[in-house]
């Protein structure tokens, strides 16, 4: 394969994983309460796995959004008690966000009905093509994530 072709390749790559993500997000937004965003979901989810909690800017670092906009939408989930914002014991100058058993469940929730909501697909398409395209994806986005540092 020429290197042009190679390139226009990824690219294409890209393109489909964006308008994947893209389709994706506004599925799962179209039944998140009020202002939720997909971003603020994943956030969620973030913290539901990681019990011990994180600070405001290790999120921000793992979302790739600047602390700001991390501070406003930890506001947002505190807003709805999914998370808490409690001080740092080991940095009395932040905080450590941590999902609340209402957070864990309201992800549980969700991802049923994200589930249910993509039925049509997995009917469809079968689940060989997401179990397939897994270590691919994972191998990319390790690649990645290792350069962004």
């Amino acid at each position: 394969m020429k290197p042009e072709d190679e390139t226009n390749e990824v690219y294409r790559f890209f393109t489909e994983v964006g308008i994947i993500n893209q389709l994706i997000s506004t599925k799962l937004e179209a039944f998140l309460p009020g202002r939720m965003t997909a971003t603020q979901f994943g956030i969620l989810g973030h913290l539901v796995r990681r019990p011990e909690g994180e600070t405001p800017l290790q999120l921000s670092n793992a979302f790739q959004v600047p602390k700001t906009s991390m501070t406003h939408m930890l506001a947002s989930l505190e807003n709805l008690t999914l998370i808490t914002l409690e001080a740092n014991p080991n940095d009395k100058r932040s905080k450590i966000a941590r999902s609340t058993p209402k957070g864990a469940e309201f992800l549980k929730a969700c991802t049923k009905r994200m589930s249910e909501s993509l039925a049509p697909v997995l009917s469809e398409l079968g689940s060989g093509p997401f179990h397939n395209s897994l270590p691919n994806l994972t191998l990319i986005r390790e690649a990645l994530d290792s350069e962004r540092d």
